[in-house]
């Protein structure tokens, strides 16, 4: 008889694709610059939407975002976007779409200027993840300061649709913050895999 394991609460375990982002991506801490843009872009696609909405067009959202390739996504043109809009695949928003271009390249800048992105958002957390004992569902919280830092920051930089609700998204997404409760199987095997 096999043990049901214990997840998140927002998990809903009726989407298998949903359960299996949890199971093996969310919260995972995340070094590699190219990982970090493709999370970016789809999260500043979200404002205003689910995540699982985002999460189903993902595959949409490489094709046509050049596997994330941000130096390829900064040259994007008029034309690029035009071709965007046009692709049924992916939310198909102008502001959004131009904010992914525009990010792409203000990403390049961030990487010149501290060497890869990574270190520049790391740097934010003294490149420790922040473990938090969350319980239930109240327990998560939208923002913090932690995320209204890295969002006023990233705004004086030139991001655009990228406020601190999906800059927490993000942290979370992408394991700056362990936001995985106290009885999900995943808050141990992340602390245990990823100690720094």
């Amino acid at each position: 008889m096999s043990v049901e394991v214990e997840r998140c609460p927002w998990v809903d375990l009726s989407k298998p694709d949903y359960v299996q982002y949890h199971d093996a991506e969310w919260g995972v801490p995340v070094t590699d610059d190219t990982t970090l843009f493709e999370f970016i872009t789809l999260e500043s696609a979200q404002a205003g939407l689910s995540w699982y909405t985002v999460l189903k067009k993902r595959d949409a959202y490489r094709r046509a975002f050049s596997n994330f390739d941000v130096n390829k996504v900064a040259r994007f043109n008029t034309r690029s976007a035009e071709r965007l809009m046009n692709d049924a695949g992916i939310i198909r928003n102008r502001l959004k779409i131009d904010a992914a271009i525009n990010n792409a390249q203000r990403f390049i800048e961030t990487q010149q200027e501290f060497g890869s992105f990574s270190k520049y958002l790391w740097r934010f957390v003294d490149g420790k993840p922040i473990v938090n004992e969350l319980r239930d569902k109240k327990d998560f919280k939208a923002t913090t300061e932690l995320s209204n830092s890295v969002a006023k920051d990233l705004k004086k930089r030139g991001f655009k649709f990228l406020g601190s609700t999906t800059i927490y998204a993000h942290l979370q997404a992408t394991g700056l913050v362990n936001d995985h409760t106290m009885n999900c199987f995943r808050r141990q095997e992340i602390l245990d895999a990823y100690a720094r």
